[in-house]
């Protein structure tokens, strides 16, 4: 897919250190489902990946968290600056009616927002969303997720591990609380560190209960060739074969939420 010049038409504060971009950008908006990722270049700095937390009809957007050169480099730029975007890549999710939870952590709840909005358009789902962040400074979409409790559409449930909004904890340990008060769900959802993404599978196994995660991995190519994304010991390419990934197959990668791949390739341990 060809790198498309695309216009920053918005940029939002999402808290600490974040911010939401939303760029003009007609080709992808009409091609990508929830859960799909983009390759985003910073011209003279990186090409990173990153999911996208808005699908319009002319428009995507997405949420970066400055962390590095390049996350620093597209944080600050500006509304009608260009940035290269090709896309969208990898599978989504697939979408189950019913009972739903949602579990993001960290910045990792924005790419959960469109698979939000298709589930609450569906009647007679009931969708509960878990947002977990360290601080309410870290917390992303809370004032959209609120709103939408308001207006009846989700459950929506905070948690940060300082207390400063809802829950006070992990956002793992609020989903165990859940579950042990409710009907099993049809389906999980999830996107965050690996670490809660681990533990996530670990509960629904003990509950049989079906997960699908979006596992957000360092990636240079996106169509399978590099092998920068790759995870042991199956092998799965989590730009292709993901980066949404089912449970059947999450439960066989032992490095998950336990090594990760630098630059270079060379694994290092989370």
């Amino acid at each position: 897919m060809r790198t498309i010049p695309s216009r920053i038409i918005a940029v939002r504060d999402e808290g600490k250190d974040r911010r939401t971009i939303t760029v003009l950008n007609k080709e992808i908006a009409e091609k990508a489902q929830p859960g799909q990722f983009i390759m985003v270049w910073i011209p003279g700095v990186d090409e990173i990946p990153m999911g996208i937390s808005h699908i319009g009809k002319e428009e995507i957007a997405f949420t970066v968290h400055r962390i590095g050169e390049a996350t620093n480099a597209l944080y600050n730029k500006k509304v009608n600056e260009y940035i290269g975007v090709r896309g969208p890549y990898g599978k989504g999710f697939k979408e189950v009616d019913g009972n739903i939870i949602v579990i993001g952590g960290g910045t990792g709840t924005a790419p959960l927002i469109p698979l939000i909005k298709r589930l609450y358009e569906k009647e007679g789902n009931n969708v509960t969303v878990i947002n977990g962040a360290k601080s309410i400074d870290e917390m992303v979409f809370k004032e959209e997720l609120n709103e939408l409790t308001k207006m009846g559409k989700i459950k929506y449930m905070p948690a940060t591990e300082d207390g400063s909004l809802g829950y006070k904890g992990l956002a793992t340990t609020l989903l165990e609380e859940v579950l042990n008060k409710m009907e099993k769900p049809d389906e999980i959802y999830a996107c965050g560190p690996e670490s809660m993404i681990k533990r996530v599978v670990e509960i629904a196994l003990e509950k049989g209960i079906h997960v699908q995660a979006l596992v957000e991995r360092y990636m240079k190519c996106a169509i399978g060739i590099c092998g920068s994304c790759t995870m042991d010991p199956i092998g799965i390419r989590v730009c292709v074969e993901g980066p949404v990934i089912p449970i059947e197959t999450l439960a066989r990668i032992t490095e998950l939420g336990v090594y990760k791949r630098d630059s270079s390739g060379r694994k290092t341990k989370i």
